[in-house]
């Protein structure tokens, strides 16, 4: 079964990674580059404030701190130095068929991807704060954390079961944290408030 399961896992690679053009190399290049998305999370951070006040505000930061730091550290802690799955591009059996756009492929290690994880978690902390409002948060926060994933595995760093069980792990850390940030810091929706 987890040899089926590896062998599907590394054909979608192959044919995601092998989806490629310069300009998608560029594209996928500035996707997955950390810098590229802060004014997002300056976006994010105003829309905590707007949602939940200054007081939320300054709860906010440090709990948004932990989760990265719990999402980043237990991606490779829990994960990547237990699992010790090759990154296809260090893999001996892939040499030669991995398109790697970036000069450099990362540490040894994939399982899982910490950039999946991370963009999931503050994607489903955003959308557990934000409540689902405006409607298209969801789906626009969703995309923006599968644009994230889908490229670590199109630039030949990530195998699609890495970003995916990453993605999982990220969901459950972001909500986990959303919660505990309503827990210290309750407030009223004043879309609720009539």
């Amino acid at each position: 079964m987890l040899e089926h399961l590896e062998a599907l896992d590394r054909s979608a690679f192959l044919a995601i990674n092998g989806w490629h053009a310069p300009w998608a190399d560029a594209l996928m290049r500035w996707v997955s580059a950390k810098s590229t998305w802060i004014p997002l999370y300056a976006l994010f951070l105003f829309l905590v404030k707007r949602r939940m006040g200054w007081r939320g505000l300054a709860w906010a930061v440090p709990v948004i701190g932990l989760m990265i730091l719990c999402s980043d550290q237990g991606s490779v802690q829990l994960f990547k130095e237990n699992v010790q799955r090759l990154r296809p591009c260090h893999e001996p059996t892939l040499s030669g068929m991995v398109h790697l756009v970036q000069d450099g492929c990362g540490g040894r290690f994939g399982f899982v991807s910490s950039h999946a994880a991370n963009h999931a978690a503050v994607a489903f902390f955003m959308i557990g704060v934000l409540g689902g409002r405006p409607r298209w948060s969801i789906p626009a926060l969703i995309g923006w954390a599968a644009l994230v994933s889908y490229s670590r595995v199109y630039l030949g760093v990530h195998y699609p079961g890495d970003v995916l069980v990453g993605g999982l792990y990220g969901t459950f850390v972001g909500i986990l944290f959303a919660v505990l940030l309503r827990w210290i810091h309750p407030f009223h929706d004043p879309e609720l408030i009539q």
